[in-house]
């Protein structure tokens, strides 16, 4: 499989690259990053093929919206497929501060939840502005669900169902203004939930469909292939253990969650296999998954990940993760070679 492999949805009129470019890095995630080395990542992606790209309001705090935009306004537009996210409103702050919510150098606007009918709409002509485009392919809801906002997603949920959130994602598909949305979000019960409220065109997943973790698989994924919900897979590194960082879920990665990467480490070093290329393409072997979508902090990051996103892997690989436990009998694996 190449980086630059098409991939439809089952509905709207949208093709990903089967490895897109994630741009939270462009934001300065954690640490910063200077706008010539965001544009020559920007660059570097485009000359390996990948044509999906997927930004949000929050990540710099605006600060990647622009880059994403500036980046991508000399590209033809019917190249590329761009998507970004609703559901935090940026507000200007003068009190903004370096490090807030992990932003290196974050732009003086403070994020509010805000999952309203207003809210929705405001913040994609918001970013509409930013990314200086008048068509976004496509529009996630961000970060709804209890492992973001904890109790106080009671309330939240109930500005999509009653206040309207879901009726403004619907109103912008339906005028042309996207052509595609769903959800952006870490836990894939609330995308479950979503499914039964309204038509979810694709759903960005970040950290729950991997080498790691497999829960999902029934009824969730079996659902989405049913109901044409196209995943895209986000963090395939569980926020860097399968990388090698010992991060997992954002947080320092517990003894069991180390002790279970050793194992697979050991697995796929007896095949001569890199672990990350395992945790890229797994997924990706999902009748569900369409794409899977990584940042970089350089160029020399960037094109590792895509190195190891098209590495041959020997199909004995996968039997023997099995076999040892490592991933679920159920789960679809590629095909490799013999």
């Amino acid at each position: 499989m190449k980086a630059g492999d098409l991939r439809d949805l089952a509905r709207g009129d949208v093709q990903l690259s089967a490895l897109g470019m994630g741009c939270s890095q462009l934001g300065g995630l954690y640490r910063a990053m200077q706008q010539q080395q965001a544009r020559a990542l920007m660059d570097e992606a485009w000359s390996l093929g990948l044509r999906y790209f997927d930004t949000a309001p929050f990540y710099g705090y605006t600060l990647s919206e622009r880059r994403v935009g500036a980046a991508l306004s000399a590209r033809p537009r019917n190249q590329f497929v761009l998507s970004t996210k609703a559901g935090r409103l940026l507000l200007p702050d003068p009190t903004v501060q370096p490090g807030d919510d992990g932003w290196a150098e974050p732009l003086p606007f403070r994020p509010h939840y805000d999952y309203s009918f207003d809210g929705i709409m405001r913040s994609f002509e918001d970013s509409q502005q930013r990314l200086g485009f008048a068509q976004i392919d496509v529009l996630y809801v961000h970060d709804i669900g209890r492992m973001t906002h904890g109790d106080a997603n009671v309330e939240l949920w109930k500005q999509l169902t009653e206040g309207g959130g879901f009726r403004a994602l619907d109103a912008l598909r339906s005028e042309g203004q996207v052509k595609a949305i769903g959800l952006g979000v870490n836990e894939w019960q609330v995308v479950h939930d979503a499914m039964q409220e309204t038509q979810i065109d694709v759903t960005l997943l970040a950290g729950r469909y991997t080498l790691l973790e497999q829960e999902c698989l029934s009824p969730f994924l079996d659902d989405c292939v049913r109901h044409g919900n196209a995943i895209v897979v986000g963090g395939v590194f569980n926020s860097g253990v399968l990388a090698g960082n010992g991060k997992f879920n954002y947080g320092d990665a517990p003894a069991a969650v180390v002790s279970r990467v050793h194992r697979l480490a050991e697995v796929c070093r007896e095949y001569e296999v890199p672990l990350p290329a395992a945790a890229l393409q797994f997924p990706l072997a999902h009748p569900a998954i369409v794409s899977c979508v990584v940042g970089a902090r350089s160029v020399e990051q960037l094109r590792q990940n895509v190195a190891w996103f098209e590495q041959a892997l020997p199909a004995g690989l996968w039997q023997a993760l099995k076999s040892n436990g490592l991933i679920a009998d159920a789960a679809p694996v590629p095909e490799g070679v013999q």
